[in-house]
């Protein structure tokens, strides 16, 4: 389709369908200004904690699933590897559903002949793994701060103030978030160096990189919450970080800016 963007491959993670920070809107936009072959939903695309707490289900949470149907039954491979906020289907391994494969985990090879591991990325979550209750309350309280965040960019556009993301602040600067996010980092690549393998693209902390750790390149695509990112492959294998601001922003404006991103 013409003026579409077109790559090989477009891994998404965390959009947390069902929640009330999921921003469904700009996912649509950006699944309609992109042409891809692959489609990987890197877990966490339907968020079954919030679900089971109350209701919500905005239409707009409808069409995204809608989208990613039809483009499977239009041709695209879409692969579904289940996170943590999702794990229910992953006893549903190796099965296909409307033309979407389920996987626990899948290794995909680039043009180039890389290969990667895929999966969420709460294996490599220690507070996950070992304590759930935990990770439960840590999920309300980062919910807690998304409201915040809220209310404070709100706030802050009355005053004609440029956008500014407690969430994002906390995560890049909090020197225990710091310390986590590198050993969650750490972790991922050195379970694709342990298999063998070129790589990993991962999900589940909320935050977008693509840099090589000790020889091993290492992907988070990030999410549809906060920053509103994608990991995409090109015909040649080069792999980048782009989302709604790159794809979108200019023909939809700055009034549905993604939570992650200053003005």
């Amino acid at each position: 389709m013409q003026g579409m963007a077109k790559f090989r491959s477009v891994f998404v993670s965390d959009v947390h369908l069902g929640s009330r920070g999921c921003r469904a809107e700009l996912l649509l936009q950006f699944l309609n200004a992109v042409q891809t072959e692959r489609l990987y939903l890197v877990g966490d695309i339907v968020d079954l904690w919030c679900l089971r707490q109350r209701a919500y289900w905005p239409a707009a949470h409808n069409d995204v699933i809608r989208a990613i149907l039809d483009r499977a039954k239009a041709g695209v491979r879409v692969i579904l590897v289940p996170g943590n906020h999702d794990e229910d289907l992953r006893e549903f391994d190796g099965t296909v559903f409307g033309n979407v494969a389920l996987h626990r985990e899948f290794v995909h090879e680039t043009a180039d002949g890389r290969r990667l591991l895929v999966l969420h990325g709460d294996e490599f979550d220690g507070v996950v793994q070992c304590s759930p209750w935990l990770a439960k309350l840590g999920d309300q309280a980062y919910s807690l701060i998304l409201g915040l965040n809220e209310i404070w960019s709100t706030l802050r556009r009355w005053r004609g103030l440029p956008y500014w993301s407690l969430a994002g602040y906390l995560k890049h600067k909090a020197p225990r978030a710091v310390e986590y996010i590198e050993s969650f980092e750490r972790a991922a690549a050195h379970a694709a160096r342990r298999r063998g393998l070129d790589g990993v693209v991962c999900g589940h902390i909320h935050r977008a990189s693509l840099r090589d750790i000790d020889g091993v390149l290492y992907c988070n695509d990030g999410d549809w919450v906060e920053s509103c990112t994608a990991l995409a492959e090109d015909f040649n294998g080069r792999l980048r970080l782009t989302g709604w601001n790159e794809l979108c922003a200019a023909a939809h404006g700055p009034a549905a800016q993604p939570l992650g991103q200053a003005a």
